[in-house]
């Protein structure tokens, strides 16, 4: 009995041993700091070079105005003249600044046609400034337009148009002009923000934080930790290494289902107390089988088409009913449902009626 005791004792140490820790995540895959994110960026230009695929400018006042202004900057009065080109359109300009880029960077740009143009494959964007939510001016664009798109038609009308050829984009399309004036060097504290907002894991990463620094970080709700660089250290340099430490990430236990396409998605703190399921599938065929009722020879009736109806009802068997023990994990849920055969919007309607009784101990998410 000793013996058949160590070696059960041994077996469970193995198998303690065996079981996989819990996954980490570096804190900047859980968590942004304050104030270093992106800006967007908007203008109005002008497409030139198309090859008759522009705005018609008969239709598009506001694309005549910005040609009639452009030429008279540069010398040219066509106001009052019979000027009909489809070879410029109207565009929006948008790109997204990085945080702490600087006077002289390049940054990716994407354009979109404003009023009938059909195409905008090889136009040419005009000097255009992208201002900012302040609305100062942060960048300028120009360059060659790129749509990734096929469009031909026919004088019959008949066309093919693959992709978008009224939106496109410019690699290094634009200069940065002016830095949004964020100045992290000098700055003696800093916050965190969870991009899952969680009580628990804002303790956990503050206590990662204050187990390397002491007394650096606060975790002042579930969503913002508080940072102040010890000693002489850099802010960028005490970021860079809080950024890489690990940290374990709990989350609330959920479900979410999309019905249309029946997914499921459940988190592993999934519970479910003790529950008996029974699953089955009731069918019922009816079928019409149309017969012809003829008179006797020489007779006075008349010929009718009397309906048969055949009603057939099938009950899937062998779908017995079967019980969740309680505090069940996610496995055990999912293997006691793949138990009994079900499809994945049965599984929907099941998890539905499940919490309905109380039994599941998770929040259901409708998308």
């Amino acid at each position: 009995m000793q013996k058949l005791l160590a070696s059960l004792l041994t077996a469970a140490a193995v198998a303690g041993f065996a079981l996989p820790a819990a996954a980490q995540s570096r804190i900047k895959d859980i968590a942004a700091i304050e104030g270093v994110r992106t800006n967007q960026l908007v203008g109005y230009g002008l497409v030139v070079g198309l090859n008759g695929t522009g705005d018609s400018l008969r239709n598009c006042p506001f694309t005549r105005q910005s040609l009639e202004g452009m030429t008279e900057r540069l010398g040219v009065n066509i106001r009052g003249s019979n000027a009909n080109s489809k070879n410029m359109a109207a565009i929006m300009v948008t790109a997204e600044l990085p945080p702490f880029s600087t006077p002289g960077a390049r940054i990716d740009v994407s354009v979109s046609s404003m009023c009938d143009a059909k195409s905008l494959l090889g136009g040419t964007l005009l000097v255009t400034s992208l201002q900012g939510a302040d609305g100062e001016v942060y960048a300028v664009a120009q360059g060659s337009i790129q749509t990734g798109a096929v469009s031909a038609s026919g004088g019959s009308g008949s066309s093919v148009t693959r992709g978008v050829p009224t939106a496109g984009r410019i690699a290094s399309g634009a200069t940065v002009e002016r830095e949004t004036g964020f100045q992290l060097a000098n700055m003696n504290e800093v916050r965190l923000t969870l991009r899952n907002p969680d009580f628990t894991t804002a303790q956990r990463v503050a206590a990662a934080i204050n187990q390397v620094y002491p007394n650096a970080a606060l975790a002042e709700n579930g969503t913002v930790i508080a940072l102040r660089s010890p000693g002489q250290m850099g802010m960028a340099g005490f970021l860079s290494r809080v950024e890489n430490l690990p940290v374990t990430v709990d989350s609330p236990a959920k479900v979410i289902i999309d019905e249309v396409n029946g997914v499921i998605v459940m988190g592993d703190a999934v519970r479910v107390s003790t529950v008996a399921i029974a699953q089955g599938n009731l069918t019922v065929s009816i079928q019409e089988t149309p017969l012809v009722s003829q008179p006797e020879p020489f007779g006075r009736g008349e010929t009718v088409v009397v309906p048969q109806t055949d009603v057939t009802v099938e009950e899937e068997l062998g779908r017995e009913m079967r019980i969740v023990g309680g505090g069940a994990s996610l496995s055990d849920l999912v293997n006691g449902l793949n138990a009994l055969g079900v499809s994945p919007r049965d599984m929907i309607s099941i998890l539905q009626a499940i919490k309905a009784a109380g039994a599941l101990q998770a929040d259901i998410e409708v998308m």
